[in-house]
């Protein structure tokens, strides 16, 4: 049996047992994309990273999902991170990944990105978008659009904290209007609440519509809304999610006047494992 040992993070945690769970195989070299995806679906967390070197990088790193390999994502890039920084003792590190490089600064338990500048395109009309999620179309108080900064996904302004809330989608119609380029379909809905954003996050896996704890990326496309809309700058506000699933995520969003996005939040190791895979 070849034994690949992996680390337990919380990422967005404000708390030990807060913000979304990623798993972490630090030493993944060997392991063939079938055996990455199988790992991550015994996993069976939202992402699953594997770590391997890299000649102009740090760091190499794959994130798969239970289902599909994703070539960027916010939280298992910071917790990655975290590793990598801390293994070579430095404050600073860069993991190379299939949607480009992603400098990262990991400062005590703080890990920080540096997005990619965003790209964007026209979503589905507002009223189908609102109904898709089960809301009237006055719920939504902004333009959606598709955002990427390393994954695509629809980004959906919504009235209130209230609105975020009474989201309910219904299956085909969010695939119907919340599917990407490659085909995944996903979405965050936002709204201000006092000093914070509300946000909850969905995604379709397995034929079932499921709720992030906590998604990075969904902040740094967040921040490349934000710059498509010429809001108002620079931002520096904190995403929260998980009202609706008791498990709180702090995503922590800037937007400086240049238009550079960093998402960051706390980074907790909460345990260790060791996978046996057969010879």
């Amino acid at each position: 049996m070849r034994r690949y040992r992996y680390l337990l993070l919380n990422v967005f945690a404000e708390s030990h047992f807060a913000g979304n769970p990623l798993a972490v195989f630090p030493e993944a070299e060997g392991l063939t994309d079938a055996q990455m995806q199988t790992l991550a679906q015994q996993l069976n967390l939202s992402e699953t990273t594997f770590v391997t070197a890299h000649a102009q990088a740090d760091a190499a790193v794959r994130i798969f999902t239970p289902g599909y390999e994703l070539p960027f994502a916010g939280h298992p890039t910071l917790g990655t991170a975290s590793v990598v920084a801390r293994r070579l003792g430095r404050e600073r590190v860069t993991l190379s990944m299939p949607a480009g490089r992603v400098p990262v600064t990991v400062q005590g338990d703080v890990a920080t990105l540096t997005a990619q500048p965003p790209r964007a395109r026209d979503a589905a009309p507002a009223a189908a978008i609102a109904a898709a999620l089960g809301l009237a179309p006055e719920a939504l108080a902004g333009t959606p659009r598709w955002l990427n900064t390393g994954t695509e996904q629809l980004v959906i302004p919504l009235a209130d904290a209230a609105a975020v809330a009474a989201c309910r989608p219904g299956l085909a119609a969010f695939e119907a209007v919340a599917t990407n380029a490659v085909g995944v379909a996903q979405a965050l809905v936002w709204a201000p609440d006092g000093a914070q954003i509300a946000a909850r996050f969905f995604w379709v896996q397995h034929g079932a519509i499921g709720e992030d704890y906590g998604t990075g990326s969904a902040g740094a496309n967040l921040g490349g809304w934000w710059l498509d809309q010429h809001r108002p700058l620079p931002l520096a506000v904190t995403m929260v999610q998980g009202h609706g699933i008791d498990r709180l995520a702090h995503v922590r969003l800037a937007v400086s006047q240049a238009g550079d996005i960093e998402v960051g939040g706390r980074v907790v190791e909460i345990g260790s494992g060791e996978m046996l895979l057969p010879d």
